[in-house]
């Protein structure tokens, strides 16, 4: 479905972009043909980040390119700017030239921003080509672009195509590829098989419930559990949401779509994990028989939970995931879910909170996250909330009166199905970027597997020592 960029073999044939800071760029300038000197003096190029400068040659093609970054010692600024070259360049095949200051990180924002769905319609423009440059992991980069693509196309899909059935599919065939043992688990098996919740929130739905798992990986290698929510559709059920709020509901698989991009990345790298991805799918819809504010339902765990509103659904289902993939006690458990609209008012879109229940892991998340420019904050387990999740004639109720801390409190309850919060991280992303930006084009995003990928592959090398 996406059309996803690969890059080039390195040749010097093709055409150079020298990237240059404003502070520089006089220097620069000074050395340059008359020519091109005139072109930046008529075009009033100053190098600024992001502005691009094409001197042509005598046919008119684009024979050298001028690139706009930030200065080296900029406290601020895109580390994926580079991505910007990818729609803004004819079609040609180019080659980073001078000035390239991390050229891993900007061929990756370069494949980044190349994304497009083209399921529905196809791509209008020849997309411009780069040679991978000289020295960098070339394999691992196209491994994470391919990756992200992936998990991007399953957000973007509406939902009359990426229902329970189709993205379940694709998480099993994604396990199939990669020789992964797998199961689905559907319907009212889901009731036989102990996973009440899940059954409770996906029976109105003409397509079923279900819960998807495969592992893959050797027996002896770290043990990494990562669950994503998988809502396929969030009408809010019974508590139906207004239209404007229904809009973006195809991507509230995006925790789903996070954890097969992160899996992908982990098998195609061949990363020495025992690794196990859990998959609550369903459909919020409603019916006759769709689960109803002020139902109490026992979950896996044994907890009864008094429903507060149908349109949390999310935590329901993670409940009786997280549950089942603590039942083996892994060495490090992950849940993506696009939670609450909390996590948005008070982080915004780009940058996703995440919680745990131990300060080491935390700031070893936040580091990679700085590094993989994959950015997401920490905020807190707040245990002075805990007790309004309470319930009075239930062990639990899923949300807490008074409406404030949206996101603490989802995190809190899911940490109540969590047998040791000590490795486990909660990750509650938008999945969605709402404007174009460099390496991030508009439309359904994979936030926080990348800083991922580089932890749990940091971590298995230790392990493995």
């Amino acid at each position: 479905m996406a059309m996803t960029m690969m890059l080039e073999d390195w040749t010097d044939q093709a055409i150079a972009i020298d990237f240059v800071d404003k502070g520089r760029w006089p220097q620069v300038k000074e050395g340059l043909p008359p020519t091109i000197s005139a072109l930046a003096a008529a075009t009033h190029f100053e190098a600024k980040p992001g502005s691009l400068m094409i001197a042509p040659a005598a046919d008119g093609a684009p024979a050298r390119l001028f690139f706009g970054v930030e200065a080296p010692d900029a406290k601020k600024g895109d580390p994926l700017l580079a991505g910007k070259l990818a729609t803004v360049l004819p079609e040609g095949l180019y080659r980073f030239g001078d000035g390239v200051g991390d050229p891993e990180t900007s061929a990756l924002a370069f494949l980044l921003a190349g994304y497009s769905f083209t399921r529905y319609r196809a791509s209008k423009n020849e997309k411009p080509r780069l040679c991978a440059p000289q020295g960098i992991g070339r394999a691992r980069i196209e491994r994470i672009a391919s990756a992200v693509a992936f998990g991007r196309d399953l957000v973007n899909t509406p939902a009359n195509d990426m229902g329970p059935e189709a993205l379940a599919e694709a998480a099993l065939a994604l396990a199939t590829k990669h020789g992964a043992q797998s199961q689905a688990i559907v319907g009212d098996a889901l009731l036989a098989e102990n996973f009440p919740l899940i059954h409770a929130v996906g029976r109105a739905s003409a397509q079923a419930p279900r819960l998807v798992e495969f592992i893959y990986g050797p027996e002896d290698g770290l043990r990494v559990t990562l669950v994503g929510k998988g809502v396929c559709y969030d009408t809010g059920g019974l508590d139906i949401k207004p239209s404007s709020a229904m809009a973006l509901m195809k991507k509230d698989m995006g925790g789903a779509a996070t954890t097969l991009a992160l899996a992908s990345m982990l098998m195609d790298g061949g990363v020495p994990v025992r690794l196990r991805v859990i998959l609550p799918i369903v459909e919020n819809a409603i019916s006759s028989n769709a689960f109803r504010t002020g139902d109490i339902y026992r979950s896996r765990k044994g907890l009864t939970v008094e429903i507060g509103n149908t349109d949390a659904e999310g935590r329901l289902i993670l409940a009786d995931a997280l549950a089942y993939a603590s039942e083996d006690q892994p060495d490090l458990l992950f849940d993506f879910a696009t939670l609450t609209g909390a996590a948005r008012v008070a982080l915004g879109p780009e940058l996703p909170p995440f919680y745990t229940g131990d300060d080491t892991l935390a700031e070893e998340i936040a580091a990679c996250g700085q590094v993989a420019n994959d950015p997401v904050w920490r905020l807190p387990l707040w245990d002075n909330y805990d007790s309004g999740l309470e319930g009075k004639v239930s062990d639990l109720v899923s949300i807490t009166s008074g409406g404030f801390s949206g996101s603490i409190v989802a995190a809190l309850f899911l940490r109540r199905f969590v047998s040791d919060p000590a490795r486990w991280a909660h990750f509650d992303a938008y999945c969605w970027n709402p404007s174009t930006k460099p390496g991030r084009p508009e439309g359904g995003e994979v936030q926080s597997a990348r800083l991922l990928y580089d932890l749990i592959e940091a971590r298995a090398g230790k392990a493995a020592k």
